[in-house]
């Protein structure tokens, strides 16, 4: 949830170091759009960032999403996580 709008909404999460891991298909795609900033995690590899928007208000790479994730993380490829004040409720 962002600025009072449900972004994305599943019972079918994969926590990873405390990040909740939603499925793409669970996500309300109308919010966001693809951001040019990237980051590498030693372990999942390469980050893509999204951008969430909501009634006019802008939250920059306020989600991620690992779309060739290492190995180790291959049970997230593809999968969005959030911060920037977007509050999962489990």
């Amino acid at each position: 949830v962002w600025n009072g709008t449900v972004l994305a909404q599943s019972d079918e999460t994969i926590l990873v170091e405390g990040n909740h891991y939603f499925p793409r298909a669970a996500l309300n795609e109308a919010y966001f759009t693809n951001s040019s900033t990237t980051s590498t995690c030693p372990w999942k590899g390469k980050a893509n960032y999204l951008d969430v928007e909501v009634d006019g208000a802008r939250n920059p790479d306020a989600a991620w999403t690992y779309h060739n994730p290492s190995e180790a993380a291959a049970q997230i490829a593809g999968c969005v996580a959030f911060w920037k004040g977007v509050e999962v409720v489990a």
